[in-house]
């Protein structure tokens, strides 16, 4: 098969690879019908993730048709067309049976920290990702979700990752009706973050970018105000003073560890790798927001520090909430979201690329040129 595989820092192409096959009882193998892009695949590319090893397939964000089936499999038929969680969850464990699946500790055993993930490096379990023209996944009775006949894959895709983690990523910020919300960082998490507070009731909804296409993609997918960060003396100080001089009551860092904006995380974070990422939104964030207010952390940190004020955080008396998303548990409800128009999935879609392009695709999206937002890769030359 013709798949993407990384070659150090930076560096991708596409190249033939051997076909996966049925490794388990519990596995099915896909033939890949749409794959994303990710904004935490380009901690992939430009090497933040420990173990990200020559070769590998990115990509975890993907819907597919079934072709195999192995043996143990009872819901999934050759000819399904399903879209995948980006955590691998058994389903019987003890946190998958609290509905915690980002934390699945059979998926990934050697980690006390996160659940397998699909092209996501050996310290997430070594699976290979969906940026190819087939895929295997495990535990297939329990992550995969049938695709509706009378919905296309574009549609769904983003129940994969990004709808959800953004939804997940309001939830926790605890909204109320009448709260005032700012999420930092107007890639698709954010905006999908941005829509979610709408509909958990937000009254005022503000997004915190620098690149002023993102901010004005804001500005009309997710109908929000915007701050571009570069254009403010304090962004902090200008945020509290838009929100009645306290702050807003929530705080969404939808960005993570290639923030933008100090000059001493960037150093430390990106530069001489002495922590895990940059958290300069994270910062921000519990700067920002009103005391007795909330953070939710959707953004992706690596282990094993950051720089974080957390005694800040303690004397302002703040609620900080944070996780992979529990991918499994949202998609039948966000399903019924998108059936009914509430939120527009595919409208975040800004290029469209076939798998021989995916090189290309990934320097579009890592230097947020030509306008691009979101990035969709047909692997078996599905038309777009």
């Amino acid at each position: 098969m013709r798949a993407l595989t990384y070659q150090g820092p930076y560096r991708v192409k596409v190249e033939n690879k051997p076909d996966p096959h049925i490794e388990h009882g519990q596995d099915v193998v896909l033939k890949v019908t749409r794959s994303a892009i990710c904004g935490s695949d380009l901690h992939l590319l430009h090497g933040l993730i420990a173990d990200t090893r020559i070769g590998c397939t990115f990509g975890h964000e993907f819907t597919g048709v079934v072709e195999e089936v192995g043996h143990e499999v009872k819901q999934l038929r050759k000819g399904d067309r399903v879209v995948v969680p980006f955590n691998i969850s058994c389903g019987a464990c003890f946190y998958c049976q609290r509905g915690l699946t980002a934390l699945c500790e059979s998926s990934n055993p050697a980690s006390d920290v996160a659940s397998g993930v699909y092209g996501y490096s050996h310290t997430t379990g070594g699976f290979e990702g969906g940026q190819a023209q087939y895929v295997r996944v495990p535990f297939a009775d329990v992550g995969p979700m049938k695709i509706p006949d009378d919905m296309d894959d574009e549609s769904v895709l983003f129940l994969s990752d990004i709808l959800p983690t953004g939804y997940q990523g309001a939830e926790m910020a605890q909204i109320r009706p009448g709260d005032t919300v700012v999420v930092f960082g107007c890639g698709p998490v954010g905006l999908f973050a941005m829509q979610s507070a709408w509909l958990m009731g937000a009254k005022r909804v503000i997004g915190v970018d620098h690149v002023p296409y993102r901010l004005a993609f804001a500005e009309q997918y997710a109908k929000v105000e915007t701050v571009n960060f570069k254009e403010v003396d304090d962004v902090v100080m200008h945020l509290r003073e838009l929100c009645g001089g306290r702050g807003p009551d929530s705080c969404v860092d939808a960005v993570g560890m290639e923030a933008d904006g100090s000059k001493m995380h960037n150093l430390l974070g990106l530069g001489l790798k002495m922590e895990a990422g940059s958290p300069t939104a994270l910062n921000w964030c519990i700067s920002t927001v009103r005391k007795g207010g909330t953070v939710s952390i959707i953004g992706v940190y690596g282990p094993p520090w950051n720089l974080v004020p957390i005694g800040t955080a303690m004397n302002k008396g703040l609620t900080l909430r944070m996780n992979q998303c529990n991918v499994r548990r949202y998609m039948p409800h966000l399903l019924e979201h998108i059936r009914a128009g509430r939120i527009d999935t595919k409208g975040i879609i800004t290029h469209r690329f076939p798998l021989e392009d995916a090189p290309h695709a990934y320097h579009l999206f890592a230097q947020k040129r030509d306008g691009c937002v979101k990035c969709v890769l047909t692997p078996n030359g599905a038309s777009a």
